[in-house]
């Protein structure tokens, strides 16, 4: 690259449809794509640090990407004074799979004397998973009457919520 960049954006995306893969690297400033490379594996993306060169590594501050183990190992691998950045919809989607779906689980075993309760609670994860202004009209009863009917689906519902505030 021309100038040092001090911040790296690392995505995948895919070059087919199917299962192929390639790597973006840009200049978070500039906006510059500084490499693409095939594939998003530890051995793919190792070439751009290669590139890129150890000394110019030691001054990367931070790099934002997805959740993919893959580029957390190697940044921190060639660049250990970065910063890993995880982008929002990543962060957002990962509490959904997990916590969101861990608490409904709880919820619905906790309602086996109630089947009726159980299964709105067990048949309401794509509604919790949904951003809100993404839920139809006409499911927003369903999941308001959800919410309203339990405690920790709402307390974690509204965790969801306030995470994107934090970007």
């Amino acid at each position: 690259p021309a100038a040092q960049p001090s911040k790296l954006v690392m995505d995948e995306f895919a070059l087919f449809k199917g299962h192929r893969y390639a790597t973006v690297v840009l200049d978070a400033d500039t906006r510059q794509v500084l490499w693409v490379g095939e594939g998003r594996s530890r051995e793919a993306v190792r070439p751009f640090f290669e590139w890129l060169g150890a000394e110019r590594c030691q001054q990367i501050e931070a790099v934002a990407m997805d959740m993919n183990t893959a580029f957390d190992l190697e940044v921190q691998l060639h660049c250990p004074r970065a910063r890993i950045v995880y982008d929002l919809f990543h962060v957002v989607a990962k509490y959904g799979r997990e916590v969101i779906d861990r608490v409904r689980v709880d919820e619905a075993n906790g309602l086996k004397h109630d089947k009726s309760a159980r299964q709105k609670v067990k048949r309401g994860r794509w509604l919790l998973l949904r951003n809100p202004e993404n839920v139809p009209e006409e499911q927003r009863p369903k999941l308001e009457e959800l919410l309203a009917a339990n405690k920790a689906l709402m307390t974690t519902y509204i965790m969801k919520a306030s995470l994107k505030e934090l970007w």
